[in-house]
């Protein structure tokens, strides 16, 4: 990508940090705190992209248009790939723009060149609100998690990190994010920051559990050989339990808590009460206001006590 600060089209009143290059080191100073002065775009990009050599002059015209409103801000992730990969980015080109200290909102691929001038119009009207708690960006980026937004949730636990690289929420967060894009050693080693004495925090054990189920589904057959297995032998309750452990690396909660209810149904003892004991871990990695743990909960208790 050719690094343009200056080119046809520049509004004369442009500061001239208007666009700027930052690395690892200047990442909180050029993008986190300039944003709370006015919106910052971050541009994820490598020598190697095309589409990013498209993008680049793009948004450079559209910000100088701006007139100030907005700041560019490049970074080369070649050179410096902790902040993207904290943020979660895993494809380029990729804009993340900042207000208020947060992300607010970003796009990716080399869009044409009416959606980048619209973007950034939206973003130079002004968004209100002032610099938010840890706690407030820790709530937000659960929700936006649970909305299914996993690279903005990402980035704003990134933020947190920033500020704070031992906040045990947003190490098991970010942890998290890694899980549900399928990047599981990414997510053990996030999870490995947090401190011994933490371990046992809630939303780190939850985390865990996401971990080791993916694990296990590693080493158990496709689901449609161990849907066959417990079709000719309902009794075979270790083919019951593996196809339980698949069908939740599937996003099938109700299947794999079927599965294993059955198990504790038809024998409790069976492998010193493995089936329920997973049955407690699944419930424990999707949290315990899911709906698939509350019905869970309920109709193991339904087996258990009646």
């Amino acid at each position: 990508m050719t690094i343009i600060e200056q080119g046809s089209g520049a509004a004369p009143q442009a500061a001239p940090d208007l666009i700027k290059d930052t690395t690892t080191q200047t990442f909180v100073q050029d993008v986190i705190e300039e944003s709370k002065r006015q919106p910052v775009l971050i541009d994820f990009w490598a020598p190697w992209c095309g589409p990013c050599r498209q993008l680049t002059p793009m948004l450079e015209k559209a910000v100088r248009a701006a007139g100030g409103k907005v700041k560019l801000v490049k970074m080369n992730i070649d050179e410096h790939p902790q902040i993207p990969g904290q943020m979660g980015i895993q494809s380029i080109p990729a804009v993340i723009a900042f207000v208020d200290g947060k992300p607010a909102d970003g796009f990716m691929g080399a869009v044409p060149e009416s959606q980048v001038t619209a973007f950034i119009d939206k973003l130079a009207s002004g968004v209100p609100g002032g610099a938010p708690t840890a706690a407030e960006l820790l709530q937000e980026a659960e929700a936006v998690l649970a909305e299914g937004d996993v690279q903005t949730a990402a980035a704003i636990y990134a933020e947190v990190l920033t500020a704070d690289a031992t906040n045990v929420a947003a190490l098991a967060g970010l942890s998290r994010c890694y899980m549900v894009s399928g990047a599981v050693d990414e997510a053990k080693q996030t999870l490995a920051q947090v401190p011994e004495a933490k371990r046992e925090d809630a939303a780190v054990k939850a985390v865990q559990a996401m971990i080791d189920l993916a694990e296990q589904a590693e080493q158990v057959g496709p689901i449609a050989e161990l849907e066959q297995k417990v079709a000719a032998d309902p009794l075979d309750h270790q083919a019951r339990f593996d196809l339980a452990t698949a069908l939740n690396a599937a996003g099938r909660r109700d299947g794999a808590t079927t599965h294993l209810l059955e198990i504790v149904r038809r024998d409790r003892k069976w492998n010193e009460d493995g089936a329920r004991k997973q049955l407690v871990q699944l419930f424990e990695a999707w949290g315990p206001v899911d709906d698939a743990t509350v019905e869970g909960r309920k109709r193991l208790s339904t087996i258990l006590f009646s």
